[in-house]
């Protein structure tokens, strides 16, 4: 973080203020699964442009050096204080499920997020267990980048979305064998990500879908926010966080998957809503709730 950043007034970046702007609209109209960034038409993914499993000796390669690489990038964003990481609590309910599969859910709120994530997890995975944390992406975070920003997408254990069908039934095979095997995947049930958007939003049933289909336990995480004295580039306080790691959550065997998949929605939703309210001191109120029918 350059200390220009903090003795001169940074203006604040038009393009966010414009997203905020977005935001706050789409909390009104309850469009909570609507992507607030302006990014470029997805380019389509085909079957043979992405090795879900890593089979290929090359993407084997590639995705081991694009691992080391990024712990340096993380780590190197926290000795920076470009990320800071303020507390990780309840590292215990990431440890009662590390020898088993498990989908974990965290809310989107930057492009980064899951480099938070990764932190907490360092010591817990990787060299320890030889698991890493696998994330499933947008599509056109997979194909539309080009350059170092690609190659990382491509090849940092991510599993993208698609909208070709073919592609999608290789990602779901992929889903359950890694599941199976005992990887953790990270899946954004809230879908877009809104920049900065403290509050939890309701979420949509895939990732509750996979724990059910994979019979594994959802490992909720809630990363709360609050302002440091330090100025980014887009003339915004850097966010101190604290990363809250919750009980996991299991799928009741007497109920079939379509009711489980919506009771582990709701238990993730309300596991995330108490976090909020004790942490901000506040309880959590939509602006669609304040508005007249």
């Amino acid at each position: 973080m350059s200390e220009l950043n903090n003795e001169i007034k940074v203006e604040k970046n038009p393009q966010r203020l414009a997203v905020l702007k977005r935001i706050e609209e789409y909390e009104k109209k309850g469009w909570w699964s609507k992507d607030v960034e302006e990014d470029p038409p997805t380019i389509p993914l085909t079957p043979d442009k992405v090795d879900y499993l890593n089979k290929k000796f090359k993407n084997k390669i590639a995705t081991f050096f694009v691992n080391k690489g990024a712990k340096r990038f993380i780590n190197n964003l926290v000795k920076n204080k470009q990320m800071i990481i303020k507390e990780i609590k309840g590292i215990e309910n990431f440890e009662a499920v590390k020898d088993t599969g498990v989908i974990i859910t965290c809310n989107h709120f930057n492009a980064f997020d899951n480099f938070a994530i990764h932190y907490a997890l360092f010591p817990y995975m990787y060299n320890r267990s030889g698991k890493v944390l696998y994330k499933v992406i947008r599509e056109g975070n997979y194909t539309n980048f080009p350059g170092l920003y690609g190659f990382f997408f491509r090849h940092c254990n991510t599993l993208p979305l698609s909208a070709n069908f073919s592609t999608m039934k290789n990602f779901m095979k992929a889903m359950k064998i890694l599941l199976e095997r005992g990887e953790k995947v990270l899946v954004y049930a809230e879908q877009g990500m809104w920049w900065n958007y403290r509050k939890p939003r309701p979420l949509t049933a895939g990732a509750f879908k996979f724990a059910v289909e994979s019979n594994v336990p959802v490992l909720p995480i809630f990363i709360t926010m609050e302002d440091s004295d330090l100025i980014d580039g887009d003339g915004f306080p850097v966010q101190k966080y604290t990363i809250n790691i919750l009980p996991a959550i299991y799928a009741d065997p007497s109920k079939n998957s379509k009711e489980n998949i919506e009771e582990m929605k709701n238990k993730n939703y309300e596991a995330w809503v108490k976090v909020y309210e004790d942490f901000y001191k506040t309880p959590l109120v939509y602006s669609t709730e304040n508005e007249a029918d």
